[in-house]
């Protein structure tokens, strides 16, 4: 699969044609790993249990700590970035 287009400021893909947040550059690669895994388990949940706003709740976390939510990567210092993609997500079923 090939990578989708960017931005020119890098700050969004374009994917069909619609500008999406880009994915914090800076998160380590074993850590953007970890958070795609943790979204995509939530995004399975949420179809399991028709859109539960638990479900819902746990998209949310793992797309902000990924930069694609919340505030805009670009406007946050390193240390802020750092903080916000290691802040604990839980996977689905955890406690």
């Amino acid at each position: 699969m090939s990578e989708p287009e960017h931005t020119p400021d890098g700050h969004h893909v374009v994917i069909n044609g619609r500008k999406w947040r880009a994915t914090d550059p800076l998160i380590p690669d074993d850590r953007r790993s970890e958070l795609q895994s943790i979204l995509m388990a939530w995004r399975r949940e949420v179809k399991r249990t028709k859109g539960a706003p638990e479900s819902r709740a746990g998209v949310q976390a793992a797309k902000v700590a990924l930069g694609e939510r919340g505030t805009p990567w670009w406007e946050q210092s390193d240390d802020e970035r750092r903080a916000r993609w290691e802040t604990r997500v839980p996977r689905p079923g955890d406690e």
